[in-house]
């Protein structure tokens, strides 16, 4: 009797690491980047957590493919999580875009946090309806336009064909209707698409285009604030239950905490990539009152194609109003 209850601890003190889940992350973040490295920090303090933790393989780059491809993935349970833009995050629930696509309406980067805080908890009632658990919400900072010639004015963009996301078709209908040329790509394409010529231009947070060294075949940057990149990391719901609660308690600490370093870190290394493609040859192009008010007309007369086509016209209203409220408040 002895003899066994010592073998039945035994089992019972080795269980955590023999019931230690795997769980693999797909993201487009660049291999070695501040997001890739803040990501490989939350992974050490997952496999550490309660009652075994969690061993996760980060698959950085785009290796997985484009995010579509992602959420496909993880519905099919061939991965299980993935830190994701407004763009994947659309695939599970397009309420997500009224953080993202919604072009100069945005001012500053304290209003994305307060429209953030404000619908996070919706949003994430939502994910959860899907099948997904948000652990954080991040951003990238700004996005701005990268181009192989100088883009000042609306026309100069026109003239010059730009990246989209693949699989983004409402985007692109939108775009052509305004007058412009927009390419569909998955981001690995980006590259070899400037450098052929496919593309001339494309949107993108600083960090990323010298990242991506975008700004080789595409040294021109306009210096104007199009919109934030929203970001998200999501867990699979099969998954996340499957978790002890005091596992899911730790997962959701660290992943907060990177999030938040994501953020912090993405709206800093802003500044500082433009100064490094600066050195390298980047030309920035600052935005004019008269520039200014021909791209706030652009997008003024493509907000009510928007409305209920890319944003659900219920979220686009609680944006605009709560961006009125705290512009109010500022006053």
């Amino acid at each position: 009797m002895k003899r066994l209850t010592i073998i039945l601890l035994g089992i019972l003190l080795t269980w955590p690491a023999l019931a230690q889940t795997k769980l693999k992350l797909g993201t487009l973040v660049p291999k070695g980047s501040s997001p890739d490295q803040s990501l490989k920090l939350m992974a050490e303090a997952w496999h550490a957590a309660p009652a075994g933790g969690v061993a996760v393989t980060i698959y950085s780059d785009g290796v997985l493919g484009g995010e579509a491809d992602m959420v496909r993935r993880m519905r099919i349970g061939q991965i299980q999580a993935g830190l994701l833009s407004g763009i994947g995050l659309a695939q599970i629930d397009d309420s997500v875009t009224a953080l993202q696509t919604m072009p100069l309406v945005y001012r500053t980067l304290d209003e994305v946090d307060y429209i953030r805080e404000k619908l996070h908890a919706q949003l994430e009632q939502k994910f959860a309806d899907k099948g997904f658990i948000v652990l954080f919400w991040t951003d990238a900072g700004w996005v701005k336009c990268f181009s192989r010639k100088p883009v000042v004015m609306p026309n100069d963009l026109a003239q010059q064909k730009f990246f989209v996301w693949a699989g983004d078709s409402k985007s692109r209908d939108i775009i052509k209707a305004a007058g412009f040329q927009p390419i569909p790509l998955e981001t690995m394409d980006i590259l070899p698409g400037l450098q052929t010529g496919l593309i001339d231009a494309v949107p993108c947070p600083p960090f990323f285009a010298l990242a991506g060294q975008f700004y080789g075949p595409a040294p021109h940057m306009l210096d104007m604030n199009w919109s934030p990149l929203a970001g998200a990391l999501v867990i699979t719901k099969k998954v996340w239950n499957g978790l002890a609660p005091a596992t899911q308690q730790a997962l959701r600490g660290a992943a907060e905490k990177a999030g938040n370093d994501i953020r912090v870190q993405a709206r800093k290394e802003m500044t500082e990539a433009i100064v490094a493609m600066q050195q390298h040859g980047l030309q920035v192009h600052k935005l004019t009152p008269e520039a200014e008010a021909a791209w706030r007309k652009v997008a003024a007369d493509s907000l009510p194609r928007i409305r209920g086509s890319l944003v659900p016209a219920d979220m686009f209203d609680e944006v605009q109003r709560l961006l009125a409220e705290y512009r109010a408040g500022q006053k």
